[in-house]
């Protein structure tokens, strides 16, 4: 099965700016776009929730998307501009899923995006429990 987004031509401005509507209009009242040699790769929003104000950061991996469609089209000539596209699209319909998911009450803004919450240094809850390699949460311990 070929790549969610695989075909898209809308460009990777068009789709943030897409992704910090939904953002906005669902309550966050502060949005960042992150920068790396001219392309975007990943907004940051701040919303108030029952616990106060929360900061989220989510990252569109281009590299991890160019090469899934480079190993499904090996006869193409799939380019980052294209892999950006479809990375940031992929990124927009997740988005717009959780975003469903809490207006219908079926869970919690602090439970989907759980993983991109940030610190007050900008350490994503992820990136920290990876450090951690996950102590305390894998059931097997690795050898």
């Amino acid at each position: 099965m070929a790549l969610l987004n695989y075909s898209t031509s809308i460009s990777a401005h068009k789709t943030v700016a897409e992704i910090q509507n939904k953002l906005a209009k669902a309550g966050a009242h502060q949005i960042l776009q992150e920068y790396f040699d001219g392309r975007v790769i990943a907004v940051s929003f701040r919303i108030k929730t029952g616990f106060g104000d929360m900061a989220f950061r989510l990252p569109a991996n281009v590299d991890a998307v160019l090469q899934v469609l480079r190993k499904q089209f090996p006869r193409s000539r799939m380019q980052v501009d294209h892999a950006e596209r479809v990375a940031w699209r992929i990124l927009k319909d997740w988005t717009e899923a959780q975003l469903a998911l809490i207006e219908t009450g079926m869970v919690k803004l602090e439970q989907v995006f759980l993983p991109y919450i940030q610190d007050n240094k900008g350490i994503t809850l992820y990136e920290e429990l990876e450090a951690r390699r996950f102590h305390g949460f894998a059931l097997e311990d690795k050898k």
